[in-house]
């Protein structure tokens, strides 16, 4: 009779292994875990608390280094949610360009977790692919705004600079070529034995464990609930343009796959009719005190993230400083059910798992 011991294994907190400085502290019998462990903060820098030292507006770089894969929408939660408080409206142009550059957002974060999703398992060629479009997103953002990952865009009440010109049309441009490249993505790996064989009914969870440990996004989704924010519940401009909410059913790494492949293709759809109706005229920002001075009160503003809802709570007490800000993080959420996923699976599917929720770990540690 063969004798093992139960063995105690640190998987990071080196970045490549897990996608950015986290680590998971698990306990193998031989290849299959038996417990494990998340420990995180090796990254938190106190947003939250040194944000109520901060005015509204030199709190959004801040925003930037959460989902620093995802600025712009961080960016327009906290914007948001200011503006909801404070009762502001926004120039219809200026919630054009906020659209554009979100969904544009949306399309290069997902570009980056399918790179490094295909990499983890063990496929070179898609990361290199996927930055090579990706970076196609990045210039239209540097030629915006300046900036090519922290982007510190958005502004209370609007954004910080119009688009330059002939930048609309270079968004234009890009819709048909990202669309083409989608084809050539699917048929490259989509349908691929191997991918596959690593990646189907691997990390499978219901619809009832899904609400039970409130995910959201595409990790929410693939259990067949239909619940994306930018159509239940409308912001900015998103109740004017026709697209779908891919929705799955298994509840897998497969499914999560899929929908974030379609998520892409409906983001460019929302796109294409934004560029057409996007307004030649028009003002970027709306009329806003010089010095921002929120109301008493408090507001919750949500809205959907590439990884999911993503939220902002501001208490104020009526200065030009935030009394209490809380950052509702759907990497931190998501990642919440990591170790009912793991328990009973092997070393390999770890890693197919992790990858399979889409963390930002400068998110999940704020």
């Amino acid at each position: 009779m063969i004798r093992t011991e139960e063995l105690l294994l640190n998987v990071g907190p080196q970045h490549p292994s897990t996608h950015g400085v986290f680590r998971i502290v698990v306990k193998l019998d031989g290849e299959i875990i038996t417990h494990a462990d998340p420990v995180m903060g090796y990254l938190h820098r106190g947003t939250e608390k040194l944000a109520e030292n901060l005015s509204y507006t030199q709190i959004i770089p801040y925003t930037d280094r959460m989902d620093y894969v995802s600025a712009m929408t961080n960016n327009y939660v906290l914007v948001h949610a200011v503006e909801k408080l404070m009762g502001l409206e926004i120039p219809e142009k200026a919630d054009f360009l906020r659209l554009i550059v979100m969904e544009l957002q949306r399309v290069a974060s997902h570009l980056v977790w399918w790179g490094t999703y295909l990499l983890d398992i063990g496929a070179m060629s898609p990361f290199l692919f996927a930055f090579r479009d990706r970076e196609i997103i990045i210039d239209l953002f540097n030629e915006l705004c300046g900036a090519r990952l922290t982007y510190n865009y958005m502004r209370v009440g609007g954004v910080k600079w119009d688009a330059p010109e002939g930048w609309i049309e270079k968004v234009r441009k890009f819709i048909p070529y990202m669309k083409e490249k989608l084809i050539e993505y699917g048929n490259l790996v989509s349908g691929n034995e191997i991918f596959l064989a690593r990646i189907k009914g691997v990390g499978k969870y219901d619809a009832e464990t899904a609400i039970a440990y409130g995910l959201s996004g595409a990790n929410l989704r693939c259990t067949g609930i239909n619940w994306d924010i930018r159509k239940d519940q409308p912001y900015c401009l998103y109740d004017r343009f026709d697209f779908d909410v891919p929705v799955g059913t298994t509840g897998d790494c497969y499914d999560r796959y899929l929908l974030r492949f379609e998520e892409m293709r409906q983001s460019l759809r929302i796109l294409e009719q934004a560029v057409e109706q996007f307004p030649a005229e028009g003002e970027i920002m709306g009329k806003v005190p010089r010095v921002l001075r929120a109301p008493e009160g408090e507001v919750y503003a949500r809205i959907e993230s590439p990884r999911g809802e993503i939220g902002c709570y501001i208490v104020s007490r009526g200065k030009d400083k935030p009394y209490r800000l809380k950052f509702r993080r759907p990497s931190f959420v998501n990642l919440q059910i990591l170790p009912k996923l793991l328990v009973g699976e092997t070393m390999t599917n770890l890693i197919t798992i992790l990858g399979g929720i889409d963390i930002v770990v400068g998110e999940v540690d704020c």
